[in-house]
């Protein structure tokens, strides 16, 4: 559940730092505030995607296991 919920992060995460971005341009041109939520919502994002890419990596890994064992019982019998 942890997955899904950082792979929904990771298109979500850029949606509201461009929202905010527009929102700073939009309010206070001169001052560029919105640097520091992006900031933490870019470590957010880095975490969100070593948290799926490590998923990924497991999933192929297993997927790999069973195909490795499915085809080495057919080559034997």
């Amino acid at each position: 559940m942890r997955t899904l919920r950082a792979l929904k992060f990771l298109f979500i995460g850029p949606m509201i730092v461009a929202m905010l971005a527009v929102i700073n341009v939009m309010t206070s041109p001169g001052e560029w505030w919105v640097q520091w939520p992006a900031l933490g919502i870019g470590i957010a994002w880095v975490i969100s995607l070593f948290r799926v890419a490590t998923a990924v990596v497991l999933m192929g890994g297993l997927a790999a296991f069973v195909a490795y064992v499915t085809n080495r019982s057919r080559s034997t019998a």
